[in-house]
């Protein structure tokens, strides 16, 4: 599976680091949408698309979209069996409609819950004092 996903996002990128630290097996490849290249490796990925929600690929060639690619990538690793519950009928509409208000609101999101964390080119850290 390769997940398209915003590097500049401080909490897209904590999810993408441990999704990847618990990738023992190396399924999944993860593609940062700002990286200088991407439109050229990628061209049949519409990246404003892209960076308006979660986007993967499976190693079929399938496109899946949103809160889908958490659960399988997720479950792919064999964690979090528990966002199953997301996927259930009625309960993954909310759930859908709630990842939809995050994805668009998830820089501020991010400054509001990760107030110390700086990205830029793919690259998360922590900002030192006095730095903005």
């Amino acid at each position: 599976m390769i997940i398209f996903y915003d590097g500049n996002c401080p909490l897209c990128s904590t999810e993408m680091a441990q999704l990847k630290q618990s990738d023992t097996k190396n399924k999944i490849k993860l593609e940062d949408l700002n990286a200088a290249d991407f439109s050229e490796r990628y061209s049949y990925i519409d990246k404003d698309k892209a960076m308006t929600y979660l986007q993967a690929q499976t190693h079929t060639g399938e496109m899946i979209y949103g809160l889908d690619v958490t659960y399988q990538a997720w479950r792919i690793v064999g964690k979090h069996r528990w966002l199953k519950i997301f996927r259930l009928p009625i309960i993954s509409f909310f759930a859908d409609c709630g990842y939809l208000f995050f994805a668009k609101y998830r820089h501020s999101i991010s400054r509001f819950l990760m107030p110390n964390t700086k990205c830029s080119n793919g690259q998360c850290s922590i900002k030192t004092r006095g730095v903005k």
